[in-house]
């Protein structure tokens, strides 16, 4: 006869086997929702008496996360909840961290190591966006981009949030190893995330903030650049190194401006970001903020102003922006003490610094005039679908048509290679300087933009030129690497995310894949995107931490799985 147990006991086998059964249930969960490898934070219970121990309230907890694999962390949350940092004090800088390899490594030949930093370090955790990085990263096979993809992806969010008000709301995204916040790169660094806004309001806040943030600084000084923080977001004001010396107008103040080497690409950056949240959305909140509107409208202004040829007949017209600087580098200052080279009317906007921070030659940069073009036409649709603001929509418009007539009539020339092509720049007086820069817009990223499509024959005729290490003085081939370079950083750098937008301007699957290889060996063994990689030399690198390489070599990537399943 099989032994009877009394039935307290039976009652309390039954509990800790529920129990048992629960504790793995939630286990699994976890593991299922923030992989094996997550860092748990738990707020520290504090009580008197109890300093400098752990506290025995939650301990069971604490040690079945540990037992399962987690990494657990306790902090205290009222000291956190004092700093607009993460952990003050805690957490290394990224700039040392990105500089160091990390495991665990991916199983592949790369041997790619984790550099997302500690959960407890990062600027902005979004559940959405971690489930978008295990979702990519299933529908790709190579371990070594399964663990870049998870490194890149995140980064801006992992580590460039220098502030975020979620009630306001505002956002500052620093660029990376600079704490400034770039308009174009800001802009750039959010725009994988834009697809996973509509349904989730907490990174919909964050860029919406990024737009009021831009607004706010473009409105306060249009021809800026780079800002420093808001005073009420309680960073401090980075010193620039190169910000001395100078002699700008108009006039700024270095408190709140970064940089002030005027560039048309960041307001082509502003109205992009503006559009682009609003169609991935449909939330308009940002136009009835009094800022935007009237940034938008001083820089149509601008705009008008910067279409006018040097000359009034013989007489100067009056300048609208200068730039000089005391420096040994022609690229850090303007011609024509400040003004730029002089241009005659064709229709196209003058700008005195590419998207690179170096100066013009001539001042019509065709690719960026090409992005005001195609952000000043989305400005105008948004604004007639709106139907708000008709004389800014019309003024838009009627701007883009002139720019793209002037790119047509101006920005073309003939090539004894290559006939037809895109100009880089001109001067409208028939100068024209054939070659490309690494950074966007470039001329190989006009498909991109939206400018031509990708088999528009002047533009093949362009992508020619500028992929040849014959016809194009920034092309550059070596053993390591091989695209474009820039004189940003002299000579025979190749640029990780020029070698990106080479492949996302392509609808060869061969030469989109040479494109993500290459990507993927240039790493230095860091597991991050560099600013620039030596052609021979792959320790040989400018900037370990660069939140806009990163953030659009992975659009990149989901543009490749997408378009050619099983790539990678």
């Amino acid at each position: 006869e099989p032994q009877s147990f009394p039935l307290h006991r039976k009652l309390r086998l039954s509990a800790y086997i529920n129990q048992k059964q629960a504790d793995q249930r939630l286990i699994k969960k976890l593991q299922d929702e923030f992989g094996p490898n997550a860092v748990i934070v738990i707020g520290d219970w504090s009580a008197p008496m109890n300093r400098f121990h752990e506290p025995i309230r939650g301990k069971g907890w604490r040690m079945l996360l540990k037992r399962a694999g987690f990494e657990v962390y306790l902090i205290k949350e009222y000291l956190t909840s004092k700093t607009s940092r993460v952990v003050s004090g805690m957490c290394p800088s990224y700039t040392d961290y990105s500089a160091v390899p990390h495991g665990p490594y991916s199983s592949g030949a790369q041997k790619i190591p984790s550099m997302r930093p500690p959960l407890v370090c990062r600027t902005f955790n979004n559940p959405t966006i971690e489930s978008a990085i295990r979702d990519i990263s299933s529908s790709i096979k190579d371990p070594d981009w399964q663990q870049l993809f998870s490194n890149i992806f995140p980064n801006t969010l992992d580590t460039t949030v220098a502030w975020h008000n979620s009630s306001a709301p505002f956002t500052f995204l620093v660029t990376g190893d600079i704490t400034a916040q770039w308009i174009r790169d800001s802009s750039n660094q959010v725009l994988p995330y834009l697809p996973y806004t509509a349904t989730d309001s907490a990174l919909s806040m964050l860029v919406l903030g990024l737009i009021n943030m831009q607004a706010e600084e473009l409105d306060a000084y249009p021809f800026g650049n780079a800002f420093q923080p808001p005073t009420r977001s309680g960073l401090k004001p980075t010193q620039n190194g190169i910000g001395v010396n100078l002699n700008v107008f108009p006039k700024f103040d270095n408190k709140a401006v970064f940089e002030a080497k005027f560039e048309i690409d960041s307001f082509a950056s502003f109205f992009q970001v503006s559009s682009s949240y609003w169609r991935a959305t449909r939330d308009a909140r940002f136009i009835y903020n009094e800022a935007w509107e009237s940034a938008v409208s001083k820089i149509l202004d601008i705009i008008v102003l910067l279409q006018q040829p040097t000359y009034n007949g013989r007489v100067l017209n009056k300048p609208v922006v200068g730039y000089t600087r005391l420096t040994s580098e022609a690229k850090e200052t303007q011609f024509g003490s400040g003004l730029g080279n002089p241009v005659k009317y064709t229709g196209m906007v003058r700008t005195l610094f590419r998207p690179s921070d170096d100066a013009t030659i001539l001042p019509f940069l065709v690719p960026a005039n090409a992005f005001l073009c195609v952000e000043l036409e989305h400005l105008s649709n948004m604004l007639k679908i709106l139907r708000v603001f008709p004389d800014i929509r019309d003024k838009a418009m009627k701007l883009a048509s002139q720019i793209r007539s002037g790119i047509n009539k101006h920005g073309v020339a003939m090539h004894a290679t290559h006939g037809k092509v895109f100009a880089y720049e001109v001067d409208g007086y028939g100068s024209v300087l054939l070659t490309d820069d690494a950074n966007g817009p470039s001329l190989l990223s006009m498909p991109y933009l939206g400018f031509v499509n990708a088999s528009h024959p002047v533009y093949q005729n362009t992508r020619n030129m500028v992929l040849s290490f014959e016809d194009n003085p920034w092309y550059f081939d070596g053993s390591y690497i091989r695209g474009l370079g820039s004189p940003h950083t002299s000579y025979l750098k190749v640029w990780p995310m020029a070698v990106a937008m080479r492949g996302m301007t392509s609808d060869n699957s061969e030469e989109v894949k040479e494109c993500l290889d290459m990507i993927l060996a240039s790493t230095s063994g860091l597991g991050l995107i560099h600013e620039s990689v030596s052609v021979s030399d792959g320790k040989d690198y400018t900037r370990s931490w660069f939140a806009w390489g990163n953030t659009f070599v992975s659009q990149f990537v989901v543009d490749a799985i997408t378009r050619f399943p099983g790539i990678i």
